[in-house]
């Protein structure tokens, strides 16, 4: 769930195409959300993913420097390595800038 703050934010947005078979991606993907949302500036995520592991998941930032320090994460680093190697078949990150968010 996502609490948007009053003003502009920052989303990552993280589109990928998984390889076949969980190899543990389920147990990291939990553990790396449940460390996101403790560091500072986070705001929250939401993520999909299709039947052919098509999916795209957007988490949300106070700002740059909460995005750079969380990507510097080193629990975050191993599990990035890992996505690398034996979760990704192709992955893509975009960072946009919030202006405005409505219904």
């Amino acid at each position: 769930m996502v609490h948007e703050p009053i003003g502009s934010y920052y989303a990552v947005i993280f589109s990928s195409q998984r390889t076949e078979g969980d190899n543990g991606y389920g147990v990291m993907a939990d553990k790396m959300e449940q460390l996101a949302s403790r560091q500072p500036g986070f705001i929250g995520v939401e993520s999909v993913r299709d039947a052919s592991g098509s999916g795209i998941t957007i988490s949300y930032w106070e700002s740059l420097e909460a995005i750079s320090n969380w990507k510097q994460n080193q629990a975050h680093l191993v599990a990035q390595e890992k996505g690398k190697q034996d979760w990704y078949q192709n992955y893509k990150v975009k960072i946009c800038k919030v202006e405005r968010s409505y219904p």
